[in-house]
């Protein structure tokens, strides 16, 4: 006769294989994806990359899903009882030998296991941990990595580089692009030490593809260890694939990996080692986002919330209102040492706004699976975390309990938030533009202006151009984050303002003319500068362009037409034939 404990023993390991059943699925229908980028850039398929893009962002969620629907058919009822998922995290233990993706096969177990038993905040009981990690590989691993000595002009060096790509589409001038970029790494080399060093280059063997370039990741290794950052960035001309930007800086790898844009497609079969190897080349780069960086999104939501639980465990930080003008759609928060915010929709919208909290939501979908373009903030959407009480000052308490009540609950000293939205923090642009020396205000206001061609470029319109709603990165750049009004350039209609036909007309605050709801006025735009002076001079002399419907039309013609736009992560400056 069956015992109890056995009968949960035996549903136990059948949950455990399920779930490992769902996970190499998910695998092997990301790896596919994956591994479509190559051709896609060989044929220069920029559509087929783009529809990529957005189908691997569902795979986990999908494959979750459907795990979680067959283990309710064979768990019934017993599918909630923690006991049982104890079990299974055992059993599921068991099969993880040797697994060298381990860390992405315990979140997918922690994905199907938390919806199943609909935990609030974390139960260690349950769910797989970070100290139960297996520890960081070597990067002395030749498996990911290829070596070059560096010598002399680099020429011959840059050659084997590009050469071990193997690519079946043809170099524009293979030997033209070994010699430039050759002399852009000795100068950066010779820049470090102020002689001429001998170096070893590594470079990951996998080419990272994003959008319509490809990357070859590395970095310089100098005698006595230091390292220099390293990336050859390859696009198609007209008559073959050429390098067009040899970036050796931890800033410039920083930026091409940045939270504000797309994710990498690049073959791995050990997500861990490739972020070990970025982080040791930018390493004030958070773990979190480089998994993301690398596709591995879920991944990377589980590290940013293991970083914020161990961050609250070692700190008294309390969570206050963050810096800036308070939103009309969302309740913001911070703490005070921390690199995140959070946000939490409010119950209801301060005017004018009109939107519904289900719009917000689509929003930050599309933001989610579209072209950030280096210039949208990506936010993570959490569901059922849960906080101390205390952690939260009184004042942002009360507002979360007044003002949002439908995502906030708080009961026995605990704050329990059923969705909000993790960002990383940024320097609103209103706020630097006020601290900001006279020279570096300038280049912010300029990069304002790109961001909204950037914008435009990858068809978004961010609907409210004041200052308020853009942030200044470490990097001075600037971005988007107040996606509340955020629509698609091609679903916007640009017009002139129609001339007065009257002196009423002029004199009146009101428009004197229909309006339709998709109307967008560029004249119009100065109303949302407050720049002053000299500032204001420099924005409208180099974007004087944005004021006028014929830049917008023309550009939407283009988008109509199916062209997707040149967005590069770097400035016309660092382009190898600028």
């Amino acid at each position: 006769m069956t015992t109890p404990e056995a009968y949960h023993e035996r549903l136990a390991k059948l949950a455990a294989r399920a779930i490992a059943s769902g996970f190499e699925a998910s695998c092997e229908r990301f790896n596919l994806i994956t591994s479509r980028a190559r051709s896609r850039f060989e044929e220069r398929d920029w559509h087929g990359m783009l529809a990529d893009m957005g189908e691997r962002l569902e795979v986990h969620p999908a494959e979750a899903a459907r795990s979680t629907a067959r283990l309710r058919g064979i768990l019934g009822e017993q599918g909630r009882r923690t006991g049982l998922w104890a079990h299974a995290k055992r059993a599921f233990t068991a099969l993880l030998d040797g697994q060298s993706n381990r860390e992405l096969a315990e979140t997918f177990f922690n994905s199907v296991s938390r919806r199943m038993l609909r935990t609030m905040g974390q139960n260690a009981e349950t769910e797989f941990d970070a100290e139960e990690f297996a520890p960081a590989p070597s990067m002395e691993n030749p498996a990911i990595l290829d070596r070059y000595p560096f010598e002399g002009d680099g020429a011959a060096t840059v050659r084997r580089i590009l050469d071990a790509c193997t690519f079946k589409a043809p170099y524009e001038d293979l030997e033209r692009d070994a010699r430039l970029a050759g002399q852009a790494i000795r100068a950066s080399l010779d820049g470090v030490t102020g002689y001429a060093p001998e170096a070893v280059v590594e470079t990951i063997r996998s080419v990272f593809y994003r959008q319509k370039l490809a990357y070859v990741v590395g970095r310089a290794r100098l005698p006595g260890g230091a390292l220099l950052p390293l990336i050859l960035v390859l696009g198609h001309t007209e008559r073959g694939i050429a390098v067009d930007a040899v970036l050796t800086s931890e800033s410039e790898m920083s930026i091409v990996f940045s939270f504000t844009r797309s994710h990498f497609h690049v073959e791995t079969g050990c997500p861990r080692e490739l972020v070990v190897f970025l982080k040791e080349c930018m390493p004030p780069k958070p773990v979190d986002e480089l998994y993301i960086a690398l596709g591995f999104h879920k991944q990377g939501k589980t590290e940013l919330y293991r970083r914020l639980r161990r961050f609250l465990e070692d700190t008294t930080d309390q969570f206050e209102f963050a810096p800036g003008d308070p939103g009309m759609v969302m309740i913001v928060f911070t703490l005070p040492s921390y690199h995140l915010v959070f946000k939490v929709i409010r119950d209801h919208f301060m005017p004018p706004k009109k939107n519904t909290r289900q719009e917000v939501m689509e929003r930050y979908r599309l933001v989610f699976g579209h072209d950030r373009a280096g210039r949208l903030v990506e936010a993570q959407e959490f569901e059922h975390l849960e906080f101390r009480a205390e952690r939260f000052r009184k004042d942002l308490l009360d507002e979360l309990r007044e003002k949002a009540a439908s995502s906030v609950i708080v009961r026995d000293g605990a704050v329990v938030i059923k969705h909000l939205y993790v960002e990383r923090k940024v320097t609103p642009l209103n706020l630097f533009l006020k601290q900001a020396s006279v020279e570096d205000a300038r280049d912010v206001v300029l990069d304002y202006g790109e961001a909204v061609k950037e914008l435009a470029a990858v068809n978004i319109f961010p609907g409210d151009l004041l200052e308020k709603n853009f942030g200044v990165t470490r990097h001075g750049r600037v971005v988007f984050y107040d996606y509340d009004e955020l629509c698609l350039t091609t679903d916007c209609v640009f017009k002139e303002i129609p001339p007065a036909r009257s002196d009423e007309e002029e004199l009146s605050d009101e428009p004197q003319f229909a309006i339709g709801e998709n109307d967008v006025f560029p004249e119009e735009f100065a109303r949302f500068l407050s720049l002053g002076g000299r500032l204001r001079e420099e924005f409208v002399r180099h974007h004087a362009d944005l004021f006028k419907p014929a830049f917008w039309s023309d550009l939407q013609a283009r988008l109509w037409a199916g062209e997707i736009l040149d967005v590069y992560p770097y400035p016309r400056s660092r382009r190898l034939r600028h």
